[in-house]
């Protein structure tokens, strides 16, 4: 999915009482849209990821509940997945409703940051007055002299801010440095957007490329995912699999690197619908009856596949409360 932000965080400098929010960081290395989670983790099947494309940031909320009120508020939301009041959900409704799901998480994200950032609720808003929100601190940094400030992390927010006017850019269709809201949209979800899925590349190799020769190594590629352990001590089975999917699928060219193309084909593979996938998935987890349907029966059953509860052990704080 989908991109992370890191909001909240803050820095204490140790000639002041003062703290600095760390601005919010976009990566879209993790490219699936319907997630912030991997589907399979070490070979192992993670159904967090299939609350999260089914409910969005609701699953939030049903972690926090008990498994007899989790089945009941599925239960709701399975009689607003079917459309047609036919008493089953099939694969073009669940579809649907993921869909529904994810666009309802981004729509959220941009009215929230769209006002935080246009508090005057104008028409545009200028990239002056974003970089001023998020990264008017450093200009005081540059002003302060003898600070003991980590270079690192200040050097960080530059990099941010730099990576952050690149995709400003982009998302200016006019280039008049200003973003109307379906711009803004662009900017922060640029892995939604067909004419932002270059820059979705490139931030990608960023962020994977330590030694910056523009390209992605096997090393680097399983680096990402996986800090390599004790000298002598061998790969999990999952890490080997990762390899040989690098060698076989990843390096088409087979020169041992991905390339910008490679590594576009890897994370936004052309005809690949990452919400019908899951719906297809869903129901094939559910389908007892293999009809290629699901009925409410058939989806309470499995209620721990589309949903949490204080049951399934996937508690996080509990942040939003959706009624349903």
């Amino acid at each position: 999915m989908i991109l992370l932000h890191t909001t909240g965080i803050c820095l204490l400098f140790s000639y002041a009482v003062s703290a600095i929010p760390k601005p919010e960081e976009k990566r879209v290395l993790d490219h699936d849209p319907l997630s912030h989670v991997q589907h399979y983790q070490n070979d192992e099947h993670n159904k967090q990821y299939d609350h999260e494309a089914f409910l969005g940031e609701a699953a939030k909320t049903f972690d926090q509940l008990e498994a007899d009120e989790s089945r009941r508020r599925l239960g709701l939301i399975v009689d607003k997945i079917d459309g047609d009041k036919d008493g089953f959900v099939n694969l073009s409704e669940l579809k649907a409703w993921i869909q529904y799901t994810q666009r309802r998480y981004i729509d959220d994200d941009v009215n929230r940051q769209w006002k935080t950032h246009n508090t005057n609720n104008t028409e545009k808003l200028h990239w002056d007055t974003y970089r001023q929100n998020v990264y008017g601190f450093l200009d005081e940094l540059a002003s302060r002299e003898g600070s003991d400030h980590p270079a690192d992390e200040h050097f960080s927010y530059r990099a941010m801010m730099k990576r952050d006017r690149r995709r400003w850019g982009i998302a200016d269709r006019d280039g008049d440095d200003e973003l109307t809201k379906e711009e803004f949209t662009d900017f922060l979800h640029p892995e939604e957007s067909d004419h932002m899925r270059d820059v979705v590349v490139v931030e990608t190799i960023e962020d994977i490329d330590k030694d910056s020769d523009g390209k992605v190594s096997v090393e680097e590629y399983i680096g990402d995912m996986y800090r390599v352990g004790e000298e002598n001590e061998e790969e999990p089975d999952w890490v080997k699999h990762e390899r040989e999917t690098f060698s076989n699928f990843r390096d088409k060219n087979k020169d041992g690197f991905m390339d910008n193309e490679e590594v576009k084909d890897w994370i936004t593979p052309a005809h690949f619908d990452h919400a019908e996938a899951e719906a297809r998935h869903l129901i094939y987890e559910a389908d007892s009856d293999a009809d290629e349907k699901l009925t409410k029966d058939e989806i309470i059953e499995k209620y721990d596949l589309f949903v949490g509860s204080q049951a399934t052990d996937f508690g996080e704080a509990l942040t939003r409360h959706d009624e349903f």
